[in-house]
């Protein structure tokens, strides 16, 4: 086992022609760079390359120029065009040889269940003298741990991730370990509502975003923008602080300049945050959406609390059945009853439209302490407008679910809001941040 090298860099290799043409999306990628991140490994390229020998092994020999750990997956099964071996091999300049003991194993796996052993398969029980095989108790082909004389480490795994997965976990990261891979690293991530990504840079300034350590960085995602504040310690950090120590510092400051859009810490989602905020009152929730397209009733899923969903087109009798369909009250009145067939304490309705090339949402949350309605007009319109529209109505349900409301109709917050009442009044101005939202608690 290498241990003259500290294992700090990576690259990640993933093997097969399918990947290339785009039969077959790679998973496993994504999954292992998050993972040796969090290891404090800095991964710094993930490629994708066909099953051809000589691409495979240029590519496993330029990334051992580069950094100290290559993790393949991929091209390990017994047909031909499976190279990972070959490759490696080649690299090393040693020579595969059939394995007893993989041998005897691979054998076993087919007369237990009565089947000739194909010969191809013998492939699957090479080794070479640098290489360990790493067990694979999901599939036939057994994981490679390769040690290089200069102390980098080549980690080839198979490619389903059923098998990649078990490998990685349960037998990679305890060696890695084992080995001082990575440095002192911590991060903090913080979930944001209502404001778009560029907005989010100009609150947070150059200073912060450009920062080498901590890093500040934002990312746009399917269903909010988040901030990741990460540091390194130790050797890297400004005198020799702790990584934790750093990041919480410069979380301190962010959040300073972001905390009325942060809805959640983590890697929480919607259905978590609106789930433990609905557990903490004991309550129960009912859905009702017009012209959403049910965006809302699918980001929040199939949950135990969610006792009531629906979703009516703009066009449906039902949803023009109440004071024009178009008014708070008519979403109201249809959410109403729909509270009452599913038991539900709260209810959540939530009502988009057309406006120019943009979409106006209303919505309207029903709890035991009170009425809030609200309207906002989020940034594009078909699809694309329905989904955010979805989220508009959860980020304010969630809003409303952190709020305690006195009985003489007090507001007292705790925690996101999400709300941000426009002076102007309503009708007047184009708001596309689904941040901004025009309050409609009273009408």
């Amino acid at each position: 086992m290498a241990g003259s090298r500290r294992i700090l860099t990576a690259e990640l290799l993933s093997i097969g022609t399918e990947l290339t043409v785009g039969e077959t999306r790679d998973t496993n990628a994504g999954e292992l760079a998050r993972s040796l991140t969090d290891l404090g490994v800095g991964v710094g390229r993930i490629q994708a390359v066909p099953d051809d020998l000589a691409v495979v092994t240029t590519a496993f020999a330029d990334a051992l120029e580069r950094v100290d750990l290559v993790v393949s997956t991929g091209g390990l099964g017994p047909t031909p065009d499976d190279l990972t071996r070959e490759s490696i091999a080649a690299l090393a300049g040693e020579k595969p040889t059939i394995d007893p003991a993989l041998e005897i194993w691979l054998r076993r796996l087919w007369s237990r269940r009565g089947m000739p052993f194909p010969e191809m398969n013998l492939k699957q029980a090479w080794l070479i003298p640098s290489a360990m095989a790493l067990p694979n108790d999901n599939g036939t082909a057994p994981a490679w741990w390769v040690d290089r004389p200069d102390g980098r480490i080549i980690v080839a795994l198979p490619g389903p991730p059923r098998e990649m997965r078990p490998i990685w976990t349960e037998h990679v990261l305890p060696r890695l370990r084992d080995v001082g891979a990575g440095r002192d690293i911590a991060h903090r991530t913080f979930r944001l509502a209502g404001i778009g990504e560029s907005q989010l840079a100009d609150m947070l300034g150059e200073e912060l975003l450009r920062a080498r350590n901590p890093i500040v960085a934002t990312y746009a995602r399917a269903d909010a923008v988040d901030v990741r504040v990460s540091a390194v310690g130790s050797d890297a950090g400004r005198d020799g602080a702790p990584a934790r120590s750093l990041v919480d510092t410069a979380a301190q400051r962010v959040l300073e300049l972001i905390e009325p859009y942060v809805w959640a810490e983590g890697e929480t989602t919607w259905p978590e945050a609106i789930g433990a905020a609905l557990d903490a009152r004991g309550w129960t929730l009912a859905c009702l959406e017009v012209g959403t397209g049910g965006s809302l009733g699918t980001l929040l899923g199939d949950r135990p609390w969610l006792t009531f969903t629906e979703s009516l087109t703009l066009g449906a009798p039902g949803a023009s059945a109440h004071e024009g369909g178009r008014t708070m009250a008519g979403l109201e009145a249809l959410l109403r009853p729909a509270m009452v067939v599913g038991g539900a304490a709260v209810g959540v309705g939530v009502r988009c439209r057309p406006r120019g090339d943009d979409t106006a949402v209303s919505v309207v949350v029903v709890s035991p302490d009170d009425v809030h309605r609200e309207r906002r007009q989020v940034f594009l319109g078909g699809a694309n407008g329905r989904s955010r529209a979805g989220l508009a109505a959860a980020a304010v349900l969630l809003a409303r679910l952190r709020s305690g409301v006195r009985r003489d109709g007090a507001v007292v917050a705790e925690g996101f809001s999400g709300e941000r009442p426009a002076p102007a009044p309503r009708g007047r101005g184009r708001r596309c941040c689904p941040g901004r939202a025009v309050s409609d608690r009273h009408r």
